[in-house]
């Protein structure tokens, strides 16, 4: 099984060795006959290519099984005509990666504010408020005048409808509950939309219980009862904002994994971004991308019908689960690990778990 591996920029490197050292564990425990195959994109291929991603890239990340992406420097890149394309919105644009799948939960040993919980934001990923992917070519973001921007939101049936598929089969698998997400009160047609085709395809699930939430009344119930929560599906950019907030609610946004998934394609990537402040300094938590690594390895295991797989990715969630426990994480967690010795410690745990 082939994986592409892009570093990416900032921290990207270090946490992406980490993450290495973690799959490669798990290849040799679970036979996996995983092949990491390495490439670029961000800035060092901007260097080298004159352009963020190449076309070559895409067609080969199409030929592998998945595609492990580290953290972009994505605020740098602002002008696609000079070759600086945002290389998250490329990938989840051109594979077709409609879900962004991002798990938040609290962790023993971890103090939190919130007391335990355990959810799942189901996020679409390919349209809404995102003004480089609604439109056939350009951007759907217009200066009309030096004083006045129009930005349009697109939101269509077949979005809507495999989003909300993809929750209801994932609230399946958990405690059976989906929360829908929106702003109908406001945007009437569209979240109205939206509502209505989550709830028309939730009668397919009779065993999986509905109820809707505004988008900003659930920000303040997430904060005071997280543990309502089970399965959130939502339009892209609430579930971007919302996502952030679930995972710093469990300790800290380097511990949120995100998996971006299509119908055949999927990419594992760390929720966070490339923090070039402290870039090379052997400090940045590596477990965000350890985690997104673990999914991309079970999302294969469902393709594919392997158990090995599967079993793989969850035994690197129970060996992220005891060296939290045991705090052997970075300082940003509680711990006095530095990058690669917290990926070390993982790989250890993964071992034995």
């Amino acid at each position: 099984m082939k994986i592409i591996v892009l570093p990416g920029d900032g921290i990207g490197p270090e946490t992406m060795a980490a993450t290495e050292e973690v799959l490669q564990t798990a290849n040799k425990r679970f036979d996996l006959s995983l092949e990491l195959e390495h490439d670029i994109a961000g800035h060092t291929s901007l260097q080298k290519y004159g352009s963020t991603v190449t076309s070559a890239l895409l067609e080969k990340v199409r030929a592998a099984d998945g595609l492990m992406l580290g953290p972009m420097s994505t605020y740098d890149f602002k002008d696609e005509s000079k070759g600086e394309i945002n290389p998250s919105k490329y990938f989840r644009k051109s594979l077709d990666l409609y879900a962004n799948i991002r798990p938040a939960r609290t962790y023993q040993g971890l103090t939190n504010k919130v007391g335990p919980f355990d959810l799942i934001v189901v996020r679409e990923n390919t349209e809404g408020f995102y003004a480089d992917r609604n439109v056939e070519s350009g951007s759907s973001e217009m200066l009309i005048t030096p004083d006045v921007v129009i930005s349009l939101r697109r939101i269509t049936r077949l979005c809507c409808e495999r989003i909300a598929r993809a929750s209801f089969e994932l609230a399946q698998t958990r405690r059976k509950k989906i929360t829908i997400v929106h702003k109908a009160n406001v945007l009437k047609i569209a979240d109205g939309m939206f509502i209505d085709i989550c709830k028309t395809v939730g009668q397919e699930y009779p065993d999986v219980q509905i109820d809707d939430f505004i988008v900003d009344a659930m920000m303040a119930h997430v904060v005071r009862t997280p543990d309502k929560f089970d399965v959130i599906v939502t339009t892209n950019m609430f579930g971007d904002i919302l996502s952030d907030l679930t995972s710093e609610l469990s300790g800290s946004l380097g511990l949120a994994g995100s998996l971006n998934a299509g119908t055949h394609y999927a990419m594992g990537q760390a929720a966070h971004g490339s923090a070039p402040d402290i870039a090379g300094r052997d400090v940045a938590n590596p477990m965000s991308l350890i985690l997104s690594a673990g999914m991309l390895l079970g999302w294969c295991g469902q393709q594919k019908k392997s158990p090995k797989l599967l079993e793989a990715s969850r035994a690197i969630d129970r060996a992220a689960e005891q060296v939290i426990r045991e705090g052997q994480v970075t300082r940003d967690v509680g711990g006095n690990l530095g990058t690669q010795a917290a990926g070390m410690a993982l790989a250890k745990s993964l071992q034995t778990v």
